[in-house]
């Protein structure tokens, strides 16, 4: 939930650079003073998150880019972005884990607790 002061902070300062394939919307600050770089934030789609950011935007928030990386610019090997999952229904459990009913196949050189 985007608060009241920063949608008005946006609509005041705010530029619209862009939005994300989550929509997410991306604003860089308009008329920076001089000596300063202008602010960029992020307005969330949904619940703010910020696993949510994918690389491209990331990158341009934190200042290590001067212009988003659009899809464009991705290499065929490149994964889209998934928001961490942990938490929620979709999180990953691997074979054993206690909400899996705690169980496994064994495997070769499995363990074995020490015994006295």
């Amino acid at each position: 939930m985007t608060t009241v002061g920063t949608i008005l902070y946006t609509w005041i300062k705010g530029r619209r650079v862009g939005t994300d394939s989550a929509g997410n919307s991306y604003y860089a600050e308009r008329g920076a003073p001089a000596g300063r770089r202008a602010k960029r934030w992020v307005i969330y789609r949904g619940a703010p998150e910020g696993s949510k950011v994918p690389a491209e935007w990331h990158a341009w928030l934190h200042y290590t880019a001067d212009e988003p990386l659009t899809a464009a610019k991705r290499q065929p090997w490149q994964k889209g972005h998934e928001a961490n999952a942990t938490g929620t229904g979709e999180a990953y459990l691997p074979p054993g884990h206690d909400l899996r009913g705690g169980r496994r196949e064994r495997a070769a050189g499995d363990y074995e607790p020490w015994r006295p």
